[in-house]
């Protein structure tokens, strides 16, 4: 079964939906974010970043074109409405993250991880923004031997949340390092992670701190995942009506 394509009313681009970000219309009239496509009544359909949709929104772009698609109906945009996306995106990734902890195909911890991607097992792999540079590299070049890829730049994607962040999402204790063994599973946290970090764009890489005390759950923690990651986040996968 073929996935339903939308159009963006910023670009007129088409993607799949689940690539885009669907703004519904209050019965007040307020714009909001909808990322997971469950409101009643008509939808509006953007694929643009952060950047571009404050740019739409600055040159009343975006006013245009979302009084075209609720047909004239009296709009009241948020100022907030780029963080309320990114708020709604980031909530909805790190959702699905805790979805598969809860269904057993998602690991957490060097040792098991290293061991799961050794024996060919992992399929994706994800480190927090406070994760140290050492950690990260052993838990990649783990990755790249088992999927008989070394010398290859296969490595894993991290994420703009600290360590604090992916605890609280996944329900553990210090969530540094994350892989997934089940296929399914990482495509469905892939979809919600890319779609996210698409809308966010990039960041500045963080400066490499190695104090001991850094991020959550200080006591117990692993000594190579000290400190900050060297590279930002990477979209790991790839991507018919206008409105609904």
């Amino acid at each position: 079964m073929t996935d339903p394509v939308r159009k963006c009313i910023l670009t007129q681009d088409r993607d799949n939906r689940d690539n885009l970000v669907r703004l519904a219309l209050s019965p007040e009239g307020q714009v909001w974010p909808d990322v997971r496509a469950k409101a009643p009544g008509r939808g509006a359909w953007i694929g643009v970043t952060r950047a571009e949709l404050e740019q739409a929104i600055a040159k009343k772009r975006l006013r245009g074109a979302l009084a075209r698609a609720f047909k004239g109906e009296a709009l009241d945009i948020p100022d907030d409405l780029p963080a309320q996306i990114a708020a709604a995106l980031e909530r909805n990734a790190l959702d699905r993250l805790g979805l598969e902890s809860r269904s057993g195909g998602l690991l957490t911890g060097s040792e098991k991880i290293i061991a799961a991607a050794r024996a060919g097992q992992l399929h994706t792999l994800y480190h927090a923004a406070d994760g140290s540079i050492d950690g990260n590299r052993k838990l990649d070049q783990a990755w790249r031997i088992g999927s008989d890829r070394e010398g290859s730049d296969l490595r894993g994607l991290v994420l703009p949340v600290p360590r604090t962040i992916l605890s609280l999402a996944l329900g553990r204790e210090n969530v540094v390092h994350i892989g997934l063994t089940d296929r399914a599973a990482a495509a469905r946290v892939s979809d919600a992670l890319n779609r996210w970090l698409h809308f966010i764009g990039p960041e500045p890489t963080p400066v490499p701190c190695e104090t001991a005390s850094q991020g959550a759950s200080a006591p117990g923690r692993e000594p190579d995942d000290v400190g900050a990651a060297s590279d930002r986040h990477r979209p790991a996968v790839d991507v018919n009506e206008e409105f609904e």
